[in-house]
């Protein structure tokens, strides 16, 4: 973290600020990006002074987070991670179909601390259907597993590093000091706030794109509508063409027989002379 040290003093390291502030810029430009084209952005603070603040956060914004113990092989073995959510999924389907009524007090008292346990720990990213496009990390010394699965995946993390942490396994790094609250609180606005713009970006564009699919159709449909006119209006001339051409090769058709006829009503006289 040398290159982000302002100076020491009394055995403890000052960031530099200014540095800070041009990572946050960074960072916030390129969590923008991601949630403009609709990825997900998986937040992840396990420590006591990040838990709060993170998670109403990322609530604000419609991402998911972790704020409880890390589960193991998260990001590695993903599937495994959506059986459990499944599981609180169908848990739930009991509940409303009647069927948990039907059940005996000790299977309810079970099921419902399996559903406790699991809404605790995988409550959270239960709208999380696959792998995240990003990661942001407060601590990555804590959060050391995270980080190494995201790497491992090739995920991209947004990192809250502080000067006891090792910065080369995060791709966005933001130093500043990970146990303060309200250094923490002022980060996450500002992140936050990018990644609101980028869904209302997205949401614009999708509108849009809406609606000028809609004018192409309507722009479709008028030419049809006008092409079936234009063919309504040319049968009549059609049909009055065909009629005075049908006029016209009548009388020929009529005169031709009367002078084939001539030369047959001569040729009897012929022979009695």
């Amino acid at each position: 973290m040398a290159p982000y040290i302002f100076m020491e003093r009394n055995g403890i390291h000052i960031i530099d600020l200014h540095k800070t502030v041009v990572k946050i810029d960074e960072a916030a430009n390129a969590l923008k990006q991601i949630a403009k084209s609709g990825k997900k952005i998986l937040f992840v603070a396990t420590k006591k002074q990040a838990k709060e603040v993170v998670a109403q956060k990322a609530t604000s914004v419609n991402m998911p987070y972790v704020i409880e113990r890390w589960p193991g092989g998260m990001l590695t073995n993903f599937a495994t991670i959506r059986k459990a959510v499944k599981k609180m999924a169908n848990i739930d389907k009991l509940v409303q179909d009647g069927t948990f009524a039907n059940l005996s007090k000790r299977e309810i008292l079970q099921i419902t601390r399996q559903r406790a346990k699991l809404e605790k720990n995988l409550g959270s990213i239960a709208d999380l259907t696959r792998l995240p496009s990003a990661l942001f990390v407060i601590d990555v010394y804590k959060e050391a597993i995270a980080v190494h699965e995201a790497n491992r995946l090739g995920i991209p993390v947004f990192g809250i590093v502080d000067t006891n942490s090792d910065p080369k396994n995060v791709d966005f790094v933001i130093p500043a000091n990970d146990d303060a609250t309200k250094s923490l609180e002022v980060i996450l606005d500002a992140c936050c706030a990018a990644i609101a713009e980028g869904l209302e970006e997205r949401k614009v564009e999708m509108a849009d794109a809406a609606a000028a699919e809609a004018q192409a159709e309507a722009e479709k449909a008028e030419a049809e509508k006008a092409e079936a006119e234009a063919e309504a209006e040319a049968k009549p001339r059609r049909r009055a063409s065909t009629a005075r051409k049908a006029k016209q090769e009548a009388p020929a058709a009529e005169d031709t027989p009367a002078a084939e006829e001539a030369p047959a009503e001569q040729t009897p006289a012929e022979e009695a002379e």
